[in-house]
């Protein structure tokens, strides 16, 4: 790796300025950068010009200029667009003219928050096309996902146009996107990746640069992201759900593969639910302290995951099975039959009220099989929405499951066959399972079961997205993303 002190950042911020061979350009970036606030419009607009025009910039700088979390950051994003003007564009024809401007990297919230900028940009521009800002957002992520699902390293089946529209489904709104629009921009990033205009010389020093700022000793990580949808980051301020003891055993890894039998063991923690994340700490939970490195090795996020009382585990009792969103199992015992049922409730009440939508999927009438992927932010809906979002998933799941159902493989075929048939029909049957969960809990009202201790102030904390909230916390850290583009392992028994 590269190296960690805060010399690194300073000699990389020297070579900034050596090689544009301008001080003033530094004491802009630094400025700007570490003292957002200070900024008033008119600053904003100088510095949104010159990055637009590369005076004294590189491509590479950018990002990390228009994605803070702070006003000046905010205002500097928003003049920045006004330079693009995407009205008659399409979505896609909007979105590459835009990432050939600059490189979009730096980190996952940044980058998320660049993109916000531009769906609202979009959707000011031609506000006819899409029927809110929501649905330009939501569009443009499905865009970048569809981009590494055709194009990205080690991905085996593609998406085909009709799995693209079926898994936008009621996320316009509540409501369907015009399927002809969805066609095209399917057919687009078919035809032609989204491309970055960064040279490689650029994109070695940039990447550099933001190892330098990761490794800063102030800031502890456990990430593997390069999407910008697929981690999900520690956020001190989240609300407390729930604490408590439980001893934890670890029953399947990522993809459903058996754990190791020496990995087996059960161990103690205090558990913490924080925002959508399950800390497992060794002491009490005390709100002031920092969590460790094996705090957050042990952390579990729960988005897009399933609690139930684990019926066929009869060696404990007060047992509960958790699975994560990457098919992780793992199985929790409770101090109570009643602590028990209150960890599966609120685990599960979380996960149905913050779930982002899972567009898209790779489900298909092929035989190869590989499950969709599900981004580990936030949702950006109400709770409304989000009720109608599980719904409409709970329907195209359910009618998947009785298509699939109704055309099993013939006895003849390939052992191989037969079990892509089963591993498609186990994932059907547990997203059944799952969004029959999210709609029930969400019909019945999760506001008051979500209040954190802080009364109302802590469920609307919590509701801010984890990855669009607080900027330069002390304990940045991202916990390992329950993402997979890979296909599941044949299930055990405890599924």
């Amino acid at each position: 790796m590269f190296g960690s002190s805060d010399a690194g950042l300073k000699t990389a911020l020297s070579d900034w300025d050596s090689d544009m061979g301008s001080t003033e350009r530094l004491k802009d970036s630094t400025d700007t950068l570490l003292n957002g606030n200070r900024g008033d419009q008119e600053g904003a607009q100088r510095l949104a010009r010159r990055l637009y025009h590369l005076e004294g910039f590189r491509r590479s700088d950018v990002a990390k200029h228009l994605g803070k979390n702070n006003d000046f950051s905010k205002m500097v994003a928003e003049e920045y667009l006004t330079f693009f003007e995407f009205t008659g564009m399409t979505l896609d024809q909007s979105l590459r003219s835009f990432l050939k401007a600059f490189a979009l990297i730096g980190e996952t919230q940044e980058r998320e928050r660049v993109l916000i900028h531009f769906s609202n940009r979009y959707y000011q521009c031609n506000p006819t096309v899409i029927s809110s800002q929501d649905g330009a957002h939501c569009l443009t992520c499905a865009l970048m996902l569809l981009n590494t699902d055709l194009h990205g390293h080690n991905i085996g089946k593609k998406m085909t146009c009709q799995e693209f529209i079926n898994n936008l489904e009621g996320l316009n709104g509540g409501q369907d996107f015009p399927r002809e629009l969805l066609k095209a921009l399917h057919n687009s990033i078919k035809n032609d990746k989204l491309e970055w205009a960064i040279d490689g010389d650029e994109l070695k020093k940039s990447l550099s640069e933001l190892a330098d700022n990761k490794d800063n000793k102030s800031i502890t990580r456990i990430s593997s992201g390069s999407n910008p949808f697929l981690d999900i980051a520690h956020d001190p301020n989240a609300a407390v759900y729930k604490t408590g003891f439980l001893a934890r055993k670890i029953h399947a890894d990522m993809d459903g593969k058996k754990t190791p039998r020496g990995k087996r063991g059960w161990k103690t923690f205090y558990a913490v639910l924080k925002g959508m994340i399950l800390y497992l700490q060794k002491d009490e939970y005390k709100a002031e302290k920092a969590l460790s490195e094996e705090d957050l090795k042990n952390a579990i996020s729960i988005h897009h995951a399933l609690s139930i009382k684990a019926v066929d585990y009869e060696k404990k009792p007060n047992v509960l099975k958790l699975k994560t969103a990457d098919w992780r199992v793992f199985l929790f015992q409770a101090q109570s039959p009643e602590e028990m049922d209150s960890w599966i409730r609120v685990v599960n009440s979380v996960a149905a009220m913050f779930s982002a939508p899972s567009f898209p999927a790779a489900i298909g009438s092929q035989k190869k099989f590989s499950r969709p992927l599900l981004p580990a932010t936030t949702t950006r809906m109400s709770q409304e929405e989000q009720l109608k979002s599980h719904e409409a998933k709970l329907k195209h799941v359910s009618t998947e499951l009785a298509e699939h159902r109704s055309y099993p493989p013939d006895r003849k075929v390939k052992a191989k066959e037969i079990d892509e048939y089963r591993l498609k029909e186990h994932y059907l049957e547990f997203e059944e399972n799952r969004y029959e969960m999210y709609v029930k809990l969400l019909r019945e009202g999760v506001k008051e079961l979500l209040i954190g201790k802080d009364g109302d102030a802590g469920l609307k904390k919590s509701q801010s997205s984890p990855s669009l909230n607080q900027e330069g916390q002390p304990a940045a850290a991202k916990v390992k993303r329950n993402t997979s583009e890979r296909r599941p392992e044949t299930p055990s028994k405890v599924t």
